[in-house]
């Protein structure tokens, strides 16, 4: 998934890094061209790819139904999100992939991944350069990752500990969910204007790393309810 991208040639280049490890569900989120003659020239072959490429134009709507949500970064942000190499990240997404619909953000050429596209992430995935040179270009580092989803394919190692019979929460879930509480926090005032764009990502930060399944979404949902004083003191009609 492709985030802000700035040139309709990566877009091209993407699709053609994709085919050729066997991947074809490409999504790009408010693409600056899209479609573009460039984009189709960088393809190479890969046409089939670009007329069935999904544009949205916000990304949490790209991201609604996924339960498994990897954003792909360059540099640290200020929010913490568990890093792992691509090859991590290919291993850790066959596992998710048989309940779940998973997508990988690559973002804007020149900036990344903002914080709040982070916020959205349950894993960063760096890949390891040279660190006097570790510029990639948009496409390379894209047929990096798809290298090794194509690597670990056949060896999709086995789940640690118990399998759960229940799918992850996905994003539009967790996203109700964020909202709900949020909601709450500013009811009871323990939200503050001045810090509340912080402790909103930092709390996000929080059910992102429990990797939450749904059965235990609806608790939290059920809990939240429960706490509503518009639910437990109904108004009265005078």
């Amino acid at each position: 998934m492709l985030v802000d991208t700035s040139h309709p040639g990566n877009i091209g280049a993407t699709a053609r890094a994709m085919k050729t490890m066997g991947l074809s569900d490409l999504a790009l989120v408010r693409p600056k061209h899209f479609p573009a003659d460039e984009a189709t020239a960088r393809a190479a072959g890969a046409d089939d790819i670009l007329a069935n490429a999904r544009v949205h134009g916000d990304l949490q709507a790209a991201i609604a139904d996924c339960g498994w949500v990897v954003g792909a970064s360059a540099r640290l942000r200020t929010i913490t999100v568990p890093i792992v190499d691509p090859r991590e990240a290919a291993a850790a997404i066959w596992r998710r992939v048989p309940e779940n619909r998973v997508a990988v953000l690559m973002g804007p050429e020149q900036s990344g991944l903002t914080n709040d596209d982070l916020a959205r992430c349950q894993q960063l995935v760096h890949i390891p350069a040279n660190p006097g040179f570790s510029s990639l270009n948009l496409a390379m580092a894209v047929q990096v990752v798809c290298y090794e989803l194509r690597m670990a394919m056949p060896l999709r190692p086995l789940p640690e500990g118990p399998i759960s019979d229940s799918r992850l929460a996905t994003a539009d879930e967790l996203e109700h969910l964020h909202e709900h509480l949020e909601r709450l926090l500013t009811e009871s005032e323990f939200l503050h204007p001045a810090h509340q764009k912080q402790v909103k990502l930092k709390l996000r930060r929080i059910f992102q790393k429990a990797t939450l399944e749904y059965n235990e979404l609806n608790i939290l949902r059920g809990a939240l309810t429960s706490l509503d004083p518009s639910k437990r003191f109904p108004r009265r009609h005078e």
